[in-house]
């Protein structure tokens, strides 16, 4: 699947998009062609879908196959942040998760509980995001939790709702799911239920 062309409010348009990480790659969200932008930073862009691959390998890796991406990223946004998203997994298995997951990643940075401030925005941020500029949050499917971010009347939100609607104006977007093939985003929507 390809990514489609922003909203004009500069959002991808409402959907699930299943991408593997060579679509994305290859994508306009990186390249910036076709965005009549001249300062986009294709190689920032670049660096933040390594740095997601690297996580979202070790997600498969451990069995969780289900990993969204989002955030400015996938905005129109010539020099993004960072990329922002989340993965299903269930809480009855989190903890064997976690301990998988850091003993594949050198920076140990799957904890959500410490949170140094960097010291540009002078915001807190998990390690994950000072090592990677990622952040994946989990989304328990067993026990879902409100993540703390509230939608337009200040309730809080799931983390799929959450992901799904502008921070800012509360519009609803479009959605990156990363897959590693396409046969297996077919397969994963047909046993679904």
């Amino acid at each position: 699947m390809t990514v489609p062309l922003f909203t004009a409010d500069g959002l991808l348009p409402v959907g699930d998009y299943a991408v593997t990480l060579e679509q994305l790659r290859a994508s306009r969200l990186v390249t910036g062609q076709g965005l009549g932008s001249r300062t986009w930073d294709r190689a920032w862009c670049g660096e933040l879908v390594d740095n997601l691959e690297k996580l979202a390998r070790q997600l498969w890796q451990a069995g969780v196959d289900r990993v969204f991406a989002d955030g400015s990223f996938a905005e129109a946004k010539d020099h993004p942040n960072d990329i922002d998203g989340y993965f299903e997994c269930e809480l009855v298995n989190f903890s064997r998760l976690v301990q998988d997951l850091n003993s594949h990643d050198p920076e140990h940075v799957w904890d959500w509980s410490n949170r140094p401030i960097d010291p540009v925005s002078l915001k807190p941020h998990p390690r994950m995001w000072h090592a990677y500029r990622v952040e994946l949050y989990p989304h328990f499917t067993d026990y879902p939790q409100l993540c703390g971010i509230p939608d337009q009347f200040g309730n809080d939100q799931f983390f799929p709702s959450a992901f799904r609607h502008s921070r800012r104006a509360h519009r609803q977007k479009g959605i990156m799911q990363i897959v590693r093939s396409a046969l297996t985003f077919q397969f994963s929507q047909e046993v679904t239920p």
